[in-house]
């Protein structure tokens, strides 16, 4: 029975963070235009590593441990918007050229068959 009601409380819980997650993609618009996710990227690279320092100084104080100072982590620029655009850019042009490549692959491997009927 305890097996039963644990297993509920560990979907519950994990169902409760995935539709959380869902939930604040969805109220912050991550999935439309990047220019906010640009942004949402950037509040994120500024307000994770202040807080981060505020937890482990608390959890210091609390339990007495000390915890070394990290280094500062490394300045990442990932401009989303241009591997974005190259991706459309790169898929649109596959497609573009599709039933053209098709052809010729198609003729090659006429003759190829052909070539090895004789």
């Amino acid at each position: 029975m305890v097996s039963r009601v644990w297993s509920l409380m560990r979907f519950l819980i994990k169902g409760s963070v995935a539709g959380g997650a869902v939930y604040l993609v969805y109220d912050q618009e991550l999935l439309g235009p990047s220019d906010k996710s640009e942004a949402a990227l950037r509040k994120a690279g500024e307000v994770v590593p202040p807080a981060m320092y505020q937890f482990s100084q608390y959890v210091c104080d609390q339990t007495g441990l000390q915890i070394p100072k990290l280094p500062a982590p490394p300045k990442i620029y990932f401009p989303i918007r241009d591997s974005w655009n190259s991706g459309i850019i790169t898929v649109i042009s596959a497609l573009s050229v599709a039933p053209s490549k098709a052809c010729e692959y198609s003729k090659e491997g006429w003759e190829y068959v052909k070539g090895r009927t004789k």
